[in-house]
């Protein structure tokens, strides 16, 4: 497995760290951890919504298991983005059908309802991490002197 850039960019931050360190090197010197949230097909096929549409979901399935999730499965087919970039648009509509059942047929022994409602304040999560995305994005790109980080020099 080759590291990424990004990798990189963490190793030399820690590099970077230890030796401006007065002491001497630190007790975590030369080692990097990084941790990644590895998501199943049904919660990765979750849709970035916007904001408002996440919370009416997540109010959706906190009174009516699953049907929050059921609506959710809609915004997929009208462009919602997923983290399931390689499977079609049908197929992640049906992902999202197909947690609404579960969570509807599970809600009589309150698995159902309490799995539809970690389901909504999912939405809600990555409403705002998306909405957070986005607004880091249009500041820097609004930054005076931003066009001169970007510029290429021959």
């Amino acid at each position: 497995m080759e590291p990424s850039h990004k990798d990189a960019e963490t190793a030399a931050a820690a590099a970077a760290v230890a030796a401006a360190d007065p002491r001497g090197a630190s007790s975590s010197s030369g080692v990097v951890v990084q941790v990644r949230e590895k998501k199943g097909p049904l919660r990765a096929a979750i849709p970035y919504m916007p904001f408002p549409v996440a919370v009416i979901c997540l109010f959706l399935n906190t009174f009516v298991p699953g049907l929050g999730t059921f609506v959710s499965a809609f915004t997929v087919l009208c462009g919602a983005r997923t983290d399931l970039p390689d499977r079609h648009v049908c197929c992640v509509f049906w992902l999202n059908i197909a947690a609404a059942l579960i969570q509807i047929l599970t809600a009589i022994v309150m698995v159902g309802w309490i799995m539809s409602i970690f389901w909504g304040m999912d939405m809600v999560i990555l409403a705002t991490s998306s909405q957070a995305t986005r607004n880091r994005a249009s500041h820097s790109s609004c930054e005076p002197g931003a066009a001169e980080k970007f510029r290429m020099t021959p």
